[in-house]
């Protein structure tokens, strides 16, 4: 498996200085957001000149490191219920915002013998016919998209079977590698990287319906000791021009 460092991307978004040289908040953002909050906070450093620094990588991690102090002073989170957690020990300034609602779907690289078929009847004669060898999803135990993709395959009584075959992502960002890159026949990747362009070009992508796994409800929240810069972006999230990236992208903005 690749180190972790690898499947983490760390992103200043600014041109700018201050007068007074503040303090550079971090975000700790679940992996699917990648491409749609570089794009988010490059528009919001272009509007204010504020500077974030974006870490991205697994929600449950994410969890586990605030909850031990890590400096983190926002956290979106792809589950909500990681964000309730922190408020009730808490770490947090509050129980947060939901902020978008995110898709799985099935992704299989250019040249695999996989189709990109959401109804997963593909992947489910893949198992019997000996075509699948290997499967790519972000790790269940920690990873958000990775608990929603192991419940749409229970749905379908495809689990047990394909548990042999699986490749773990240590977030949803390296699963995407997985699945796109040749290194497995395909994988559930979350709809915002698929839409990407970075990652669209490198294979087909199909979504899976929703109703076959529970809800994959973001949340965002700030940690006490949040700065200004912080709070501002957590504002900016809610504007339209920030939600309009984020649908760009595949979310679907929660009703105000």
């Amino acid at each position: 498996m690749l180190p972790l460092l690898a499947a983490l991307s760390v992103y200043a978004a600014s041109t700018h200085s201050h007068a007074q040289a503040a303090p550079v908040p971090t975000l700790a953002a679940a992996s699917d957001l990648k491409f749609a909050i570089e794009e988010v906070a490059e528009r919001f450093t272009q509007a204010t000149g504020q500077r974030l620094r974006l870490v991205f990588g697994s929600s449950g991690n994410f969890y586990s490191q605030i909850l031990q102090g890590a400096p983190f002073h926002l956290f979106m989170s792809a589950d909500e219920d990681f964000v309730f957690k922190l408020a009730d020990a808490g770490k947090t300034l509050d129980r947060g915002q939901l902020y978008a609602y995110g898709r799985i779907g099935i992704m299989v690289p250019k040249g695999s013998s996989l189709k990109a078929d959401g109804t997963l009847k593909d992947l489910a004669e893949a198992l019997q016919d000996g075509r699948l060898k290997k499967f790519a999803i972000a790790n269940p135990d920690h990873a958000p998209y990775g608990m929603r993709a192991r419940e749409a395959l229970q749905s379908q009584g495809l689990w047990e079977a394909i548990v042999p075959k699986l490749v773990y992502g240590e977030n949803i960002s390296q699963a995407a590698q997985f699945a796109t890159s040749g290194a497995t026949d395909g994988g559930i990747i979350a709809y915002s990287l698929a839409l990407s362009p970075q990652v669209a070009r490198l294979g087909d992508f199909a979504l899976i319906p929703e109703n076959w796994h529970k809800r994959l409800a973001q949340r965002m929240v700030l940690t006490k000791d949040a700065p200004q810069t912080a709070r501002d972006f957590y504002a900016y999230l809610s504007t339209p021009e920030a939600q309009a990236i984020m649908t760009k992208y595949g979310f679907e903005m929660p009703r105000q």
